[in-house]
């Protein structure tokens, strides 16, 4: 029997469970609100596991072409003290596959591949329980109805609500970013600062992070704890003796809140701010650490849908693994009491790996943007190969 499923979401998740399903023949519709794949950017670099994402990919039949598309020189990790001084400078060996690069983008067209989504649909509203099955309400006022209807967008999902009340909240952790452009040869030195991969300073209760993406483009993030409405007043939330509200979207003005945030950082290390193009203000959110909800027939999550955590490297690779693995569950479900049986398993199964790793991750997060520095220094450590 072939089960009428939509999954909600062309990111990493819902596009690693629709490929799957292609290649088992069995048909899925994705669903993706933006108007096109190319509509807006497709983010920064991901680091794929050899346990997580590259086995998903490898459930996919796509194994071989990540391979030839990602970097596995991009793995290299630097981390120097406020002063410039070099702390850690860790290469990895040649033949090391376990966390190779890739750029968001190439690994969006790479899952795409023969899938045929259907783009502009912004979903409103999903109803299980149906005579018919899950209704799904669009933003364009059109409905349909699906056997299986997997959640897979991401922080706010409009699925989420069908299965549970869980909202995200914020951290206390505010993240900047911003990016350079042709680094190699616009800043020669910036690039050789952050070598083939990415190079942290951490620093009380912030830190800046460059990360290198493929064609010399560098992303820059900057993170520090903070109010959610500490743009606001500077003075009163960040110390800055600036009482005036800073305009996000004013890019030289944040450029200077946050060079000056950062004061008495090695020029080099607040060059990374200095150069950059452009500045978006993400809050960093979470759902909670254990979040799980009662089955609910004909509706699942997967990815930041189910279980948002901190951006540590780990989000993508379980959303990409959770998709593959509902995938082949599903093609292994003859009959619709078969189907909802292998989702509630499923669901059992992705709730006690998630519940782990989101532990794991919120206790990096307080350590990475820590009081005592050191912290940061010694998690590397500890997670480090030798």
């Amino acid at each position: 029997m072939r089960h009428r499923i939509a999954v909600i979401g062309g990111g990493p998740a819902g596009l690693t469970f629709a490929r799957v399903l292609h290649r088992h023949d069995h048909p899925v519709t994705v669903l993706e609100r933006d108007p096109a794949r190319d509509a807006r950017p497709p983010g920064g670099t991901l680091d794929l596991h050899e346990e997580l994402g590259q086995l998903a990919l490898g459930k996919a039949g796509l194994l071989a072409e990540f391979q030839a598309l990602s970097r596995p020189e991009g793995q290299a990790m630097r981390i120097l003290d406020t002063d410039g001084t070099v702390l850690r400078d860790w290469q990895p060996r040649p033949d090391d596959r376990a966390n190779p690069e890739i750029d968001r983008g190439q690994l969006r067209d790479l899952l795409l591949g023969p899938l045929d989504v259907r783009w502009g649909r912004g979903v409103t509203e999903v109803v299980p329980g149906t005579r018919d099955g899950v209704l799904v309400r669009f933003a364009d006022g059109r409905q349909a109805t699906f056997d299986l209807v997997v959640g897979a967008d991401g922080a706010w999902s409009r699925v989420r609500p069908a299965v549970s009340p869980a909202t995200p909240h914020y951290t206390g952790i505010t993240l900047v970013e911003t990016s350079l452009d042709d680094v190699d040869t616009r800043h020669p030195d910036l690039a050789r600062l952050i070598g083939d991969g990415s190079m942290a300073v951490f620093g009380v209760n912030r830190n800046l992070v460059a990360q290198r993406n493929s064609g010399g483009h560098v992303k820059v993030y900057a993170q520090f704890r903070a109010p959610l409405d500490w743009h606001t007043n500077l003075d009163r939330h960040m110390g800055l003796n600036q009482r005036a509200g800073l305009d996000l979207a004013d890019v030289e003005a944040v450029r200077s809140s946050l060079l000056a945030l950062f004061d008495g950082w090695a020029a080099p290390v607040l060059d990374l701010l200095r150069h950059g193009t452009a500045f978006v203000h993400r809050p960093l959110y979470v759902l909670p650490v254990s979040h799980t909800w009662a089955h609910v027939p004909g509706v699942t999550l997967l990815g930041d849908a189910a279980h948002l955590m901190p951006p540590l490297g780990v989000g993508a690779n379980l959303a990409m693994l959770e998709g593959a693995e509902l995938a082949e569950s599903v093609t292994a479900a003859p009959g619709p009491g078969d189907l909802d049986e292998a989702v509630r398993a499923f669901e059992q199964q992705m709730w006690a790996r998630a519940g782990r790793w989101a532990k794991i991750t919120m206790a990096g997060l307080e350590r990475l943007v820590s009081p005592d520095p050191t912290e940061a220094l010694a998690l590397f450590d500890e997670v480090q190969p030798s």
